[in-house]
């Protein structure tokens, strides 16, 4: 595997979901070597509870699933956001599912037994779908626009300043458009082995309020900070 693949593959979380236990597993604990965070669920209902909370970069879902099944999971994520890379995995070759899971916008499909080397082929075209996606426009305002790697934030084509924590805020606000990110969560992905004060934390979103153009970032108080 390419040097540059394996490096990409390392800053990105996978959502697995695949109901029978021995096979998640096993390629939940082989896909551990290469990614940065394997997230199993067992069904759709989980899956779906678990990208809600965790922002997973990829996922990889079984379409045979109790409770929830993986066409009806994938279509609640599609419903508000159509550019995470997802892959379908199943052991049959149905018309009627291959052809729904076209409709949701498929990266791949992959057949039962899973083996290695297809996968890995799948995750590269999964990789190269996330670099065309690296530019970020923000949902609840599409003036802003967010390049992760040149870490460079825009609104109407002007470009927004921004210092180191700053910038790091706004990647964990922008990463989790979805919910409120816990001040448990900044510290930890914001401020690291620094301990981080109220004073500290107010400092930070006053000044970048100041900034933006536009007030987005909410504070929900005694849990912490969404954009909005």
């Amino acid at each position: 595997m390419q040097k540059e693949l394996l490096e990409k593959l390392q800053t990105l979380s996978v959502l697995y979901a695949e109901d029978e236990v021995g096979i998640r597993e096993n390629i939940a604990d082989s896909l551990g070597y290469y990614v940065k965070e394997v997230i199993q669920a067992s069904n759709g209902a989980e899956a779906f509870e678990l990208y809600e909370e965790k922002s997973p970069d990829i996922i990889l879902s079984d379409i045979h699933m109790p409770i929830l099944n993986g066409i009806e999971f994938v279509k609640k994520v599609r419903e508000t956001n159509r550019d995470i890379p997802i892959v379908m995995i199943t052991a049959h070759t149905d018309k009627k599912y291959l052809l729904e899971a076209v409709e949701l916008h498929m990266e791949k499909y992959i057949v039962k037994p899973i083996e290695l080397e297809p996968l890995f082929e799948v995750l590269e075209k999964c990789v190269e779908v996330l670099d065309v996606n690296k530019e970020v426009v923000l949902k609840v305002d599409d003036n802003y626009k967010y390049d992760y790697d040149k870490k460079e934030l825009k609104y109407k084509d002007e470009s927004i300043i921004l210092n180191k924590k700053e910038m790091l805020f706004f990647e964990v606000l922008i990463s989790n458009q979805n919910r409120v990110v816990s001040y448990d969560e900044l510290q930890e992905l914001v401020w690291g082995d620094d301990i981080m004060t109220d004073s500290a934390l107010r400092s930070l979103v006053r000044n970048l309020r100041k900034k933006l153009p536009t007030d987005i970032v909410f504070n929900l108080s005694g849990v912490g900070y969404r954009l909005v």
